[in-house]
């Protein structure tokens, strides 16, 4: 089984068949039901996070060393952190990312998604690059307060990242990542260390040590854009395959709901990881300690012990919010407000400017396929029906 390659089928032959499985190549333990994900996720002192940001595909010693002059480190902080100083570091990053802070960005996202649906000339088009790329990324930085930021340049940083960490590279592909990775930790080290002030994220983070401030916002400077980059193009290409839907997103409300039901159905980030602390039991399987869990995420959304008809788009479902797609517990994502704005707002502002949008083919479209990562990397559209 590949699992940078799992579709639905694989991930519901493993809910019925496998819920809790042991892949022989990775090690990893595959736990695929929604009341066993959601358990684990809510239980930080049986299952700990710390393997969330380990390389998945181990980085040799040749690799390590461009890392290493870099002075790149991922200590425990956000994501990887089980310590007493997680709840101190959220705080730091949650006071900007307060509801009342995110909804005041409603018409900037807005704005940011007029003046890229008005420069698309068609009759064809690819929403990523146009629409979905850059724009998180813009707003992320704007919420954070970070100034002078060379935004096709993180992008670059952040897709480098994501394959070396979450991917399956050669050797030698991962010493290519390995540049524009180092860069991008000497990059966030040198903003830290010239922080003044604290009206931005770099300012807030003064009296956090620099190698844990740059840890942090490695993960979150990726993170915070990157997957909403993904949902930008899962929700595009999701409604666009749904027969008349979307000539619908001019009701209200239903843009927000549909972006729901894409975040349950497909979501961005597919899997995530844990390690059991100690002996447990899921679905009368018994996982040993220091066990490596793979938590499908993907998988948890089209449960029928939670969903019903859960393969279908259902806008109305009732319980669409209950998926698990931004985590659960102490780790929920902090970004999960923002992302589901933006997608809600971009997604509307498209519906505006091109109603009688259209896919350019009805073919699969090429995927991202990282472990935990998996979204379209093209949306092509007619732009006129």
């Amino acid at each position: 089984m590949d699992l940078f390659q799992l579709g639905s089928e694989d991930l519901r032959s493993l809910r019925v068949n496998a819920p809790v499985h042991r892949d022989e190549a990775t090690g990893l333990w595959l736990v695929s039901r929604y009341h066993d994900v959601r358990a684990v996720l809510a239980d930080p002192r049986r299952f700990h996070p710390d393997n969330a940001l380990t390389a998945v595909t181990a980085i040799p010693r040749p690799v390590l060393r461009v890392l290493a002059r870099a002075g790149f480190s991922l200590p425990p902080t956000l994501a990887n952190n089980g310590t007493d100083s997680h709840a101190g570091l959220r705080r730091l990053v949650a006071r900007f990312l307060t509801p009342a802070r995110v909804a005041a960005l409603r018409p900037r996202i807005a704005e940011l998604a007029r003046e890229r649906l008005a420069g698309l000339t068609g009759p064809v088009a690819d929403l990523h690059p146009a629409l979905a790329r850059d724009l998180p990324a813009i707003v992320l930085m704007e919420v954070l307060g970070v100034e002078d930021v060379d935004v096709p340049l993180l992008k670059r940083w952040g897709a480098a990242s994501l394959e070396l960490f979450w991917g399956n590279p050669s050797p030698e592909r991962q010493h290519e990542l390995a540049t524009p990775t180092a860069e991008f930790h000497r990059w966030l080290t040198r903003r830290l260390r010239a922080a003044r002030g604290d009206d931005d994220l770099f300012g807030a983070l003064r009296d956090v040590p620099v190698r844990e401030a740059a840890g942090l916002c490695y993960f979150l400077f990726i993170a915070g854009q990157e997957t909403t980059t993904q949902l930008l193009c899962a929700v595009f290409d999701a409604v666009l395959r749904q027969g008349d839907l979307w000539s619908r997103l001019g009701e209200p409300g239903l843009a927000g709901r549909v972006v729901e039901e894409v975040l349950r159905r497909d979501p961005p980030v597919s899997t995530w990881r844990r390690v059991a602390a100690e002996p447990v039991v899921l679905s009368g399987v018994a996982v040993p300690a220091g066990a490596p869990l793979l938590l499908m995420l993907a998988g948890t959304g089209s449960d029928p012990e939670v969903f019903a008809d859960p393969d279908r788009l259902c806008p109305v479902r009732p319980n669409a919010r209950k998926h698990l797609a931004f985590g659960f517990g102490r780790h929920f994502c902090l970004g999960a407000g923002l992302a589901r704005l933006e997608a809600e707002v971009v997604v509307r502002e498209a519906f505006e400017r091109f109603p009688d949008l259209r896919l350019a083919s009805a073919e699969p479209p090429p995927m991202l396929g990282l472990l935990s990562f998996r979204a379209p990397l093209a949306v092509r559209v007619a732009l006129n029906g």
